[in-house]
């Protein structure tokens, strides 16, 4: 079956809007700070509403939701780069969409409003140093993570939905564990991020409503290591085909 492009495009906004419902509704609904039971919760929370959006959108799209997993698929062949390009910016603006759907929610509480206009929308998502952050680690540190975390997202994302794999028709369920994994590590340490869209959007948003800069500042870094642990992984994958 063919999709055009205007419905994959649509796959990806809808998929990404999806995500960012998820990981921000449930941080927001939670902000009392990094507890076990939170990061467990916020954890869960995006792993089964990715695992909905896959098996969803999958056809359509290949359910990528994450800059640096369409990053990854240029890389390895499976997706043209025009093609990511409008992916991308598909994810990015459905990312903003989902979190301001949030917003909207929060505005009829007003303690949820309260940490909206604060930091509450940035600290939803991401943070490693001071200016309002509570995850005081050093950058070196949390580049290393998101490297690492991506890596091991996008690798099973790319082996997992190979043609030739035995475990493809379970591929969204791995994917979701996997996310969650990532997750359960990153959340405690840097807030966990592994897709450029998951901190792009909150970060623009703070800066809407609150009018703090620094999770935009720091946005960066969420671009380039969750890219980069992307590439890896996408390597990794070309070496690991199997001869003909």
């Amino acid at each position: 079956m063919a999709w055009s492009m205007g419905q994959r495009l649509l796959a990806e906004f809808v998929g990404t809007f999806g995500l960012l419902v998820a990981i921000t509704g449930a941080a927001l609904l939670t902000f009392e700070g990094v507890t076990y039971d939170r990061v467990l919760l916020l954890s869960l929370s995006l792993g089964f509403g990715v695992l909905g959006m896959i098996y969803a959108f999958g056809d359509v799209s290949g359910a990528h939701f994450n800059p640096a997993v369409t990053v990854a698929m240029v890389v390895s062949g499976r997706t043209k780069v025009m093609d990511g390009i409008g992916y991308i910016i598909a994810q990015l603006v459905g990312g903003i969409v989902g979190v301001a759907t949030v917003a909207g929610v929060a505005y009829g509480y007003s303690p949820l409003w309260s940490a909206v206009t604060g930091s509450g929308v940035a600290l939803a998502a991401q943070g490693y140093s001071g200016n309002g952050s509570p995850y005081l680690v050093s950058m070196g540190s949390v580049f290393l993570l998101e490297v690492a975390m991506t890596f091991f997202l996008v690798v099973v994302i790319l082996l997992a939905t190979r043609s030739d794999g035995f475990a493809k028709n379970l591929a969204p369920v791995g994917i979701a564990l996997t996310l969650a994994m990532t997750n359960l590590i990153a959340i405690p340490i840097d807030g966990a991020s592994v897709n450029p869209a998951r901190s792009f959007a909150p970060a623009v948003l703070s800066y809407a409503f609150s009018g703090d800069h620094w999770a935009l500042q720091q946005d960066w870094l969420f671009w380039v290591a969750p890219i980069v642990g992307g590439l890896i992984a996408a390597l990794v994958e070309r070496a690991m085909r199997p001869k003909p």
